[in-house]
């Protein structure tokens, strides 16, 4: 691991930690050369499955997308970026438990409006007005009705 201050090639590991919630282990790190610390996660590369989208094009589970998304429906928000990774990561681990190869695009998109659901009604409608296509304010309307209830 290359330190990221000076790029020198030799670093040790000084903590390190398992985070469940992110499906991750944490390592805090130190430069034998400058002695500058920093932290790196490690995470278990997913086997991949191809998300199979509206249209029928297929392409390949893309997280940083799926957080991306995430980040945007919850953008000037209360919610944490560690709360955005923790949801993706949970997402994430349901689809590949589901053992299949090709997911739908919508399973992935009920499961992110479930957790914006929880999480902000906010960042909940900024996500569905995209997903579910509103294509008028009626639509928006009753989407807030079901919201309020």
């Amino acid at each position: 691991m290359r330190c990221p201050f000076c790029n020198h090639a030799k670093t040790k590991v000084v903590d390190k930690r398992e985070i469940a919630k992110l499906n991750a282990n944490r390592r805090r790190r130190e430069c034998l050369k400058c002695k500058r610390r920093f932290t790196t996660y490690e995470r278990l590369q997913s086997q991949g499955f191809v998300v199979v989208k509206r249209d029928n094009r297929r392409e390949p589970f893309d997280r940083k997308k799926l957080i991306t998304g995430l980040m945007k429906a919850c953008e000037k928000r209360p919610v944490s970026q560690d709360k955005i990774e923790e949801i993706a990561s949970s997402i994430e681990n349901r689809l590949l438990t589901k053992g299949r190869k090709e997911i739908k695009s919508s399973t992935i998109g009920e499961m992110v409006m479930r957790a914006l659901r929880k999480l902000d009604a906010i960042a909940y409608i900024r996500f569905a007005s995209v997903y579910r296509e509103f294509g008028n304010i009626d639509t928006f309307e009753e989407e807030l009705k079901k919201l309020k209830k």
